[in-house]
């Protein structure tokens, strides 16, 4: 990593902006003692992946399911007794998904759980057992489902009590080409892709098979500024799960081709325990030849949504050609509407 001044007074002026604060009313963890806060291997956001080919076929040209992370995941030992976190209404959405509805039109929504309450029960916070954790899952996964928005349960004022003692950690800026090769930094021509490795680390150490894995950060922002001189790319925002998510049809605008999930599959093969690999797209196809040639630094900042920040740099050199023709450069993006429906995936 490369620190510097420069890099105290970007976090100086944006810590603001990085940390967001929250107006719900706080409710309760869903596990006993529930005024402790409880270990989280999934975080809002995260990246769900499922390859359909192995790593030796193609994985990361070939189809598959994509997804955001809708919520977050509780570890617990398996058959813990899981409780309402708000008193509501319990419905049944699955064989082992329950929904408890409440009366100000918030539903949580509890996943890998042996249920034993009935249908339309009446269900009350701290009190009444909803079910265990199923085997051999060793969590409960919940989503709160504020109208019809998935919202960040570790957001302020929402999962309580709730402190993120750890910050982001930015492993790489990546710079491509349109085949997807890692570009030098030196002599950039045309278009290319601008990406960044970061990840975040959960505030309670996580126990079992993911421990030490990492989880996704709530917030990437990125600027370009020519060196000794002024900006040439604004802030901007690359990924913002501090609130709630964009739809699953813009997973590929978010995340960078290379992105998998932590014990990750491809084809048929679960590579259980491997942490994932969170690339987050910067600038899917910038036009390098709207600078002049010379030196500039991309900045790229992440943050927790609760006041920790990690803040990199990279230099880079820009030399278009002077016919304007630049091998490898990437194509300018289309001009198509986004799809308005989910990706199929082949069988």
């Amino acid at each position: 990593m490369r620190r510097g001044s420069f890099h105290i007074a970007v976090v100086a002026l944006l810590v603001g902006v990085l940390a967001q604060p929250g107006g719900a009313s706080a409710y309760s963890w869903p596990f006993k003692p529930f005024d402790q806060q409880h270990p989280i291997r999934g975080f809002f956001g995260d990246p769900r992946t499922v390859y359909e080919n192995g790593i030796l076929a193609g994985a990361f040209e070939g189809p598959g399911f994509f997804s955001f992370h809708q919520g977050i995941d509780i570890s617990a030992p398996d058959g813990t007794p899981i409780y309402p976190s708000e008193d509501g209404t319990a419905h049944y959405l699955g064989a082992a998904t329950l929904n408890v509805v409440t009366d100000h039109n918030v539903v949580f929504q509890y996943f890998h759980i042996v249920t034993v309450v009935g249908e339309g029960q009446q269900v009350f916070a701290r009190k009444t057992i909803l079910g265990y954790v199923q085997p051999p899952f060793g969590h409960v996964h919940i989503s709160e489902i504020d109208g019809t928005n998935a919202v960040n349960p570790l957001q302020p004022g929402h999962l309580a009590p709730y402190h993120d003692y750890t910050k982001p950690v930015i492993q790489d800026i990546v710079l491509r080409n349109q085949t997807g090769e890692v570009q030098t930094p030196l002599g950039l021509c045309g278009r290319i892709e601008v990406d960044v490795d970061a990840h975040d680390t959960p505030p309670v150490a996580v126990p079992g098979k993911f421990q030490g894995l990492p989880v996704a950060p709530a917030l990437v922002r990125w600027t370009v500024t020519k060196l000794g001189g002024t900006a040439v790319v604004p802030w901007r925002t690359a990924a913002d799960f501090r609130s709630t998510l964009p739809p699953n049809t813009h997973f590929w605008d978010i995340y960078a081709k290379g992105t998998y999930q932590n014990a990750p599959r491809f084809g048929r093969e679960q590579y259980g325990s491997m942490p994932g690999r969170f690339l987050f797209q910067l600038a899917g196809s910038y036009d390098t030849t709207a600078l002049a040639n010379g030196v500039y630094i991309v900045t790229v900042q992440v943050g927790d949504g609760h006041g920790h920040t990690a803040v990199d740099t990279q230099r880079f050199s820009v030399l278009n050609a002077r016919n304007g023709v630049c091998p490898g450069s990437l194509p300018a993006p289309s001009t198509d509407p986004p799809l308005d429906q989910e990706p199929t995936v082949s069988p």
